[in-house]
C-alpha cells in the first residue's frame, strides 16, 4: 500500500506546477512569458499534435506552421472521424468540412480548435486579465514555464498555460471555471520546432485552394435594443438582423470579444415556442434564454451562466441600440 500511495503522489506531483530551483532563472514576468509565447508562436517554424479533451471527448489535432517571404502558412489537420482540415495562406484561409462545398475567405487567422491565446494581442489582455506565475513543470517530455491567465472582474473564464522555456510555445492549456475546475485541455503530444517545417509547408504556395468567397457588403443596422453591461473590455464586432430558417421569424444579433473569449446576443418577438428561461452549459458554451417584456433574448458564448444571465438582463428596449 506504502508504494502505491508514493507511486500516485509521483503521478499528481508530475501534473502540477512546481517551484523552481535557487539555480533557475525565474526573473521573467508572466506577462514578458506570455509575449515570447506570442512572438514564438507567430515567427517560429514549427509542428504540434495536440489532443483536445473535452467531457465527453477528445479530438486529436496536428498543426503545422511557417512563415515564408513574409508570408504566414499553417495547416490545422483534424487526425480522426471524417477528413477535416483548414489551410492558411497569407491572407487567405481555406475550409474542407464534409457536407459542405470547400470554400475560402481573406482573413489573417484561422478559425479552429487551437488555444486561443495563440491568437490573442497580450498587451490588451492585461488590461482585464492577471498574468500570475506558478512556477515550472514538465509536459510533452520538456520543461515549462507555468503562467495563470485570470480575469480582474470574476465574470469569465480563465487559463492555466503550458509554455516550453526553450521554443515558449504553447504545449498545454487548461480552460478553468471560476471554481477552478478544467472545462477542457489542449495537450501536446509530440512537437518539433525546426526549419525543414518550413519546407513541408512548401507545397502550399503552389496548391490551387477554393476561390476566394467574395461577401456581399453589410447594411447598416439600427438595432431596436442596447445592452447597458458588459464585463470589462468586452466589445461589439458584429451585429446583424435576419430571419430564422425554420420559422421565419426576424432575429437581431450582436457579436462580442474581449480577444480572448467572445459570446452573442440574439432578440426576436416572442411566440408560442418560446420560454421563460432556459439555462444550458455543455463545456465551455453557456446558453442562457428569457424572456424580456415580448422579447426573447438569448446570450451564447463562452462566459459563465451567472455572466450570461447579468448580460440578458441588461438588454433594454428603451430605445434604439447602437448598431
Amino acid at each position: 500500500m506504502k508504494k502505491f500511495l508514493v507511486g500516485v503522489m509521483t503521478l499528481v506531483s508530475l501534473a502540477m506546477p512546481w517551484q523552481a530551483s535557487a539555480e533557475e532563472d525565474t526573473t521573467t514576468s508572466a506577462e514578458a512569458l506570455l509575449h515570447q509565447m506570442d512572438k514564438a508562436t507567430r515567427q517560429l517554424s514549427y509542428e504540434v499534435s495536440y489532443i483536445l479533451i473535452k467531457k465527453n471527448s477528445i479530438e486529436p489535432l496536428r498543426y503545422r506552421h511557417a512563415i515564408e517571404d513574409g508570408q504566414t502558412y499553417a495547416h490545422l489537420v483534424y487526425l480522426s472521424g471524417p477528413p477535416r482540415e483548414v489551410i492558411q495562406r497569407g491572407e487567405e484561409v481555406s475550409y474542407f468540412e464534409p457536407g459542405l462545398d470547400p470554400f475560402t475567405i481573406n482573413s489573417n487567422r484561422m478559425v479552429a480548435p487551437l488555444p486561443p491565446i495563440m491568437r490573442s494581442n497580450v498587451a490588451e489582455l492585461a488590461q482585464y486579465y492577471d498574468f500570475i506565475p506558478m512556477g515550472r513543470s514538465r509536459e510533452a517530455g520538456t520543461a515549462c514555464d507555468v503562467v495563470r491567465i485570470a480575469p480582474k472582474d470574476g465574470a469569465r473564464y480563465s487559463y492555466l498555460l503550458w509554455m516550453d522555456t526553450h521554443s515558449h510555445l504553447v504545449l498545454r492549456a487548461d480552460l478553468l471555471d471560476r471554481d477552478g475546475e478544467p472545462l477542457e485541455q489542449y495537450r501536446a503530444v509530440s512537437y518539433v520546432v525546426n526549419d525543414k517545417v518550413a519546407d513541408v509547408l512548401e507545397s502550399l504556395k503552389s496548391v490551387k485552394l477554393p476561390e476566394v468567397v467574395q461577401l456581399p457588403p453589410q447594411p447598416q443596422v439600427q438595432l431596436s435594443w442596447q445592452v447597458t453591461w458588459l464585463p470589462q473590455g468586452f466589445e461589439s464586432i458584429a451585429h446583424n438582423r435576419h430571419r430564422l430558417m425554420l420559422t421565419e421569424r426576424p432575429v437581431e444579433s450582436q457579436m462580442y470579444t474581449d480577444g480572448l473569449f467572445s459570446f452573442s446576443i440574439y432578440v426576436s418577438a416572442a411566440d408560442g415556442f418560446s420560454v421563460r428561461e432556459q439555462l444550458v452549459r455543455q463545456g465551455r458554451r453557456t446558453l442562457h434564454s428569457q424572456l424580456l417584456k415580448d422579447k426573447e433574448v438569448t446570450v451564447v458564448g463562452d462566459i459563465p451562466p451567472a455572466t450570461a444571465r447579468r448580460v440578458a438582463e441588461s438588454v433594454t428596449f428603451d430605445g434604439a441600440g447602437k448598431p
